[in-house]
C-alpha cells in the first residue's frame, strides 16, 4: 500500500535549483499530515503520526517513494 503524497515545488531565490518536497499524506484520511519530506530524504521505519485520526503508521521513504510498513497483528496466547 503506498501513502499519498502531495507536491510542492519550491524555488530557491538564488540560482536556478529546484527542490521538490512532499507532504506525506495519512494512508487512512488521506490528509496532511506534519512531515514534509525533499528528494535526498531517506526514512527507515519512521513513525508516521496522523493528527486528525491520531493513528500511527510506520513508513519507509526514499527518493520521494514512499511504503507503508504493515506489520503482524498480534495472535492471543492460548492456555
Amino acid at each position: 500500500m503506498q501513502a499519498l503524497v502531495w507536491y510542492v515545488s519550491k524555488t530557491k531565490e538564488k540560482g536556478c535549483t529546484v527542490c521538490k518536497y512532499k507532504w506525506i499524506l495519512c494512508p487512512v484520511y488521506g490528509t496532511k499530515t506534519r512531515v514534509k519530506i525533499c528528494g535526498d530524504t531517506l526514512l527507515v521505519n519512521f513513525p508516521l503520526f496522523c493528527p486528525k485520526c491520531k493513528h500511527e503508521t510506520l513508513i519507509n521513504a526514499k527518493q520521494l517513494n514512499i511504503s507503508v510498513i504493515k506489520e503482524p497483528d498480534a495472535k492471543t496466547q492460548s492456555r
